[in-house]
């Protein structure tokens, strides 16, 4: 479940986060683990909100509040991925595919070294891209590029992302693979 907002109730004692659960399920009582940006921490489900209803379990494409006690709020922010205890990892760097926008529709060149903002299902993180053979990507071509953002994300292999440049849409990318 990719984090969109963060609560927190009784005087910080348990935390709700909300989103919608991409794929598996999740049942009250499981542990789970926050993964990327600052995450890295484990807690156990205390339980799950739908629809202002408590429920024991939720699976995909629902869109939940999932309570968590004994965590800080502030450990927890948008961005982040809720997921069973090491099933995705955090990755700061990774080589993507990317294609960029048409020019009346933001697209610009992309070269070396550009600093982009990456949107990776809620979060928003800045990078940096690295070309492969060539110097400059012109708007409405594609490129295999090596991303390394300034803070790690919960990313996979396959995984979709759109990207900004000079503060206007620019493109978007799927995530090949990881270094070695």
């Amino acid at each position: 479940m990719s984090v969109e907002d963060v609560f927190s109730r009784q005087q910080g004692r348990i935390v709700m986060l909300t989103g919608r659960i991409e794929r598996g399920r999740v049942r009250r009582g499981d542990e789970v683990e926050i993964v990327g940006l600052r995450g890295g921490v484990r807690a156990r489900v205390e339980g799950i909100d739908a629809s202002l209803v408590r429920i024991d379990e939720a699976c995909a494409d629902m869109n939940v509040g999932v309570l968590l006690r004994g965590i800080p709020a502030d450990v927890v922010e948008r961005g982040q991925v809720l997921a069973a205890p090491a099933s995705i990892s955090a990755h700061s760097c990774f080589t993507a595919d990317i294609t960029l926008q048409p020019g009346e529709q933001g697209g610009a060149d992309v070269a070396s070294g550009d600093r982009l903002v990456f949107y990776i299902r809620s979060a928003a993180v800045w990078g940096t891209v690295a070309l492969h053979g060539v110097d400059m990507v012109p708007p409405l071509h594609g490129a295999e590029v090596t991303v390394t953002l300034e803070q790690s994300v919960a990313l996979e292999e396959g995984q979709a992302f759109a990207f900004r440049h000079h503060g206007r849409a620019a493109g978007a990318g799927t995530v090949l693979r990881f270094p070695r």
